[in-house]
């Protein structure tokens, strides 16, 4: 039958996965780094994947597909949460080495932590607690306290902080934390992403957020190499 279904260009797909993780069927997956439409049969023709997509990769196209098929949809889901895989294909899950130069230790007494509060985790977090108010946020990808040696001084030190994976973390963060910023009294923003493309859901959601907040409060963004230098 010729229906609509969603095309997915490769040449402007950034690997970042969001498009996987807003699709409620499960149809798209990161093949080598790119996004790729599983089945035709697994894609309802709705669209959640578009708004999604950063760079505009995924249009609707009508062509000969198989019809949506709701109950190979439910047994894909039910396989995919028994296997429970680990992600792969995206440029940020490449394995390497980083080399460092050996230093002595410090002299002094250990780096003390600058953690303010439990829990960390934005699924976890509530939206209200006392905390928030007047809080300095910070929104960071989980990676970034390993990759840089000094993340409690530099960044945790005096703000709130919330941690995650759009890569690792099933859905999206955007609707958490804007409820988060609309109702405390958020002083100001700082996100910290790894330089991987994976890592721009959790910019993008931290920004829409604000956005769909309706506050203006000064933000920022810093980005993290996976060796450990602040790139932006």
């Amino acid at each position: 039958m010729v229906r609509k279904i969603i095309h997915i260009d490769q040449e402007k797909c950034n690997g970042c996965g969001a498009c996987a993780s807003a699709c409620h069927e499960g149809a798209i997956a990161m093949v080598e780094g790119k996004a790729q439409l599983l089945r035709d049969d697994y894609c309802d023709g709705l669209g959640d994947c578009l708004p999604a997509c950063p760079t505009g990769a995924i249009t609707f196209t009508q062509r000969e597909a198989a019809p949506y098929d709701e109950a190979a949809v439910q047994a894909h889901l039910a396989r995919k949460k028994a296997e429970a895989p680990l992600p792969c294909g995206c440029p940020g899950s490449q394995s390497r080495a980083i080399h460092r130069e050996e230093s002595p230790a410090p002299a002094g007494p250990a780096v003390s932590s600058q953690l303010r509060q439990w829990p960390v985790q934005i699924k976890l977090a509530p939206v209200n607690a006392p905390y928030f108010d007047g809080a300095h946020l910070l929104i960071a990808a989980d990676c970034t306290a390993y990759a840089y040696g000094n993340f409690h001084q530099d960044f945790i030190r005096g703000k709130v902080v919330l941690i995650g994976c759009p890569k690792l973390d099933e859905g999206d963060y955007t609707e958490k934390l804007t409820q988060i910023i609309r109702q405390n009294d958020i002083k100001s923003l700082t996100i910290v992403r790894m330089e991987v493309p994976c890592c721009g859901g959790i910019q993008r959601a931290a920004t829409t957020a604000l956005q769909h907040s309706g506050k203006f409060i000064p933000w920022q963004v810093v980005t993290i190499a996976t060796d450990g230098r602040v790139v932006e």
